[in-house]
């Protein structure tokens, strides 16, 4: 596959200097990113990927990427201020996950991991049913067959498992749709993605793995995952890969668009590697500083993938200082609302925990239910029998 305009893959960090300069020699070799969008936001073609969006779905994809950001950035205040246990940022990925979740159709089917916020906005889910699980409140807060995008998971990859069963099925039933998998570069070193990868190619299944490889899985870098880059894994299993700049948002749109259409039209899964940067923590409970240099993220800072569409639009006269100025009045109404969402979600009944575990129910299920409401009900007798000794 020819690329046009490749893109390098970050400075490398101070520590563990000898084994990422081994990793960017072997990298010396590789066919470029699919790119579309220079860092500086030049337009450039490519032979196989081509994109043509109107000025308006410009402005709607630098729009999500801003709202996408702001609530994002909003969340992680919340988690400071104690309202949030935890929270998954995803600062740097915007473009990744916003050009690759406007690719889908309202009929395909999501399996995120525990950080496609940006992925659940193109999905049309409130950003507030995501913040109820990490405050813990919920298991989720939405339905997941309301807008084809499961609840997120915190298990490490085995929702592409899920995602090629449900793309199975989904062959089984003739239907003309597919299936988007998300998992990150750690991820790609567990077992359930080697079988969900081994399962889609024998059954053909119109799923799309998309990979986020935001360089670092927690404190583990990405040739610790891969001595091959991940989007090559694919031809090993008998399927397409391709690799793209996570920071382009018309790239990701146009190849995540190719992607899915190739499974929906019998040709099996495909593997798409975002080549992204996540430039904050893993999660809240995460210091980056000490295992990444600051070098390595300032370099990555001059490929944002907003600032990078912003320069396109403003170079091309797409979009004028009223465009953003109402986009920033957006983000502070969205913000506002989050916060105060936040902090009125009530708090669930103690026999909650019971509900929607299965669909038609269980004997189990039951069992335990009356238990804990047993146990329960003791400390209203022992209170009781405390007030009457008084």
């Amino acid at each position: 596959m020819s690329v046009k305009s490749t893109a390098d893959g970050g400075a490398p960090a101070k520590r563990g200097r000898t084994t990422r300069a081994a990793a960017a020699k072997r990298r010396s070799g590789e066919p470029g990113l699919v790119q579309l969008l220079t860092p500086q936001g030049e337009r450039v073609e490519h032979d196989d990927y081509a994109i043509d969006l109107t000025a308006e779905e410009l402005r709607g994809l630098y729009r999500d990427m801003v709202l996408t950001r702001r609530f994002d950035g909003e969340a992680i205040t919340l988690q400071r201020q104690g309202e949030l246990g935890l929270w998954a940022s995803l600062l740097g990925q915007e473009a990744a996950q916003i050009g690759s979740g406007r690719a889908t159709r309202p009929d395909d089917y999501v399996f995120p991991t525990y950080r496609e916020h940006g992925v659940a906005w193109t999905r049309d889910v409130d950003p507030l049913n995501l913040l109820g699980m990490f405050r813990g409140v919920n298991n989720g807060g939405w339905d997941p067959n309301e807008n084809n995008f499961h609840l997120y998971t915190i298990v490490i990859g085995s929702q592409t498992l899920h995602a090629a069963g449900y793309a199975m099925g989904v062959a089984k039933d003739g239907a003309d749709s597919a299936v988007l998998a998300y998992f990150g570069d750690g991820a790609s070193s567990q077992g359930d993605v080697a079988e969900a990868f081994t399962f889609a190619a024998v059954y053909n299944a119109p799923v799309v793995f998309f990979c986020q490889n935001n360089q670092w899985a927690i404190s583990e870098p990405t040739e610790k995952q891969s001595r091959v880059p991940i989007y090559q894994r694919a031809a090993g299993y008998g399927f397409p890969g391709v690799r793209v700049d996570g920071n382009d948002v018309l790239a990701v749109l146009a190849v995540t668009r190719a992607a899915l259409e190739h499974a929906r039209s019998g040709q099996g899964p495909m593997l798409v590697e975002a080549f992204t940067y996540r430039m904050g923590a893993h999660t809240t409970t995460d210091d980056p500083t000490r295992y990444r240099s600051e070098e390595e993220r300032e370099e990555w800072a001059s490929k944002d993938p907003i600032a990078r569409l912003r320069a396109y639009l403003d170079r091309e006269g797409l979009a004028d200082e009223d465009f953003y100025t109402g986009i920033d009045t957006e983000s502070d109404a969205l913000a506002k609302r989050v916060r105060e969402g936040v902090r009125n979600m009530p708090n669930p009944g103690p026999m909650a925990i019971f509900d929607n575990v299965y669909a038609d129910g269980s004997s189990l299920v039951d069992e335990e239910r009356a238990q804990f409401a047993e146990y329960l009900a003791s400390f209203e007798e022992d209170g009781a029998t405390a007030g009457q000794g008084h």
